[in-house]
């Protein structure tokens, strides 16, 4: 039997994360073989988040504070958690939601979901969406007004194609 022990792991810290979104993250999943779900475990420093305000297509999640009090950011508003709140989020623009650390002391959280791709995520705020296939050579994030027509750049066909 594989398992990991997460009372004191090995976050991993992206230097390319901008401040305000420097969160440490643990994701044991891959060690131990899963590939249809995921859990991430957060540290989340005082001033950071762990991501932008976005929703996702395809996915739900589910957050536990394990310790500290987050800021989560809702469509019906903010909300400070406690340790041991847990809540989810629904596919869709009405699972909207960041989770941030505004206190001076250091969060810990979990986030479980299912790993579905094909996937969406829209960032509200910046008005971008994020295709998530599985194969980050096809993966994309645009600005949504970057949209074009089904048939946009398709070589002509049929009988008048020349």
């Amino acid at each position: 039997m594989k398992r990991v022990n997460i009372s004191a792991p090995q976050f991993g810290y992206d230097d390319e994360d901008p401040d305000g979104f420097g969160a440490g993250m643990f994701r044991p999943g891959p060690e131990l073989g899963a590939s249809l779900t995921g859990i991430s475990v957060y540290e989340l420093p005082p001033g950071q988040a762990v991501c932008p305000y976005h929703y996702e297509y395809g996915e739900e999640e589910w957050l536990l504070v394990v310790s500290g009090r987050p800021t989560l950011r809702h469509p019906g508003g903010e909300d400070e958690l406690a340790p041991w709140d847990l809540t989810w989020f629904a596919p869709g623009p009405e699972g909207a939601h960041e989770i941030r650390n505004d206190t001076e002391e250091t969060v810990r959280l979990m986030m479980f979901s299912n790993i579905n791709h094909p996937g969406a995520t829209v960032y509200p705020d910046s008005d971008k969406i994020g295709i998530w296939t599985g194969n980050r050579d096809d993966d994309a994030l645009v600005r949504r007004a970057s949209s074009v027509g089904y048939y946009d750049g398709e070589p002509p066909r049929g009988a008048d194609a020349g």
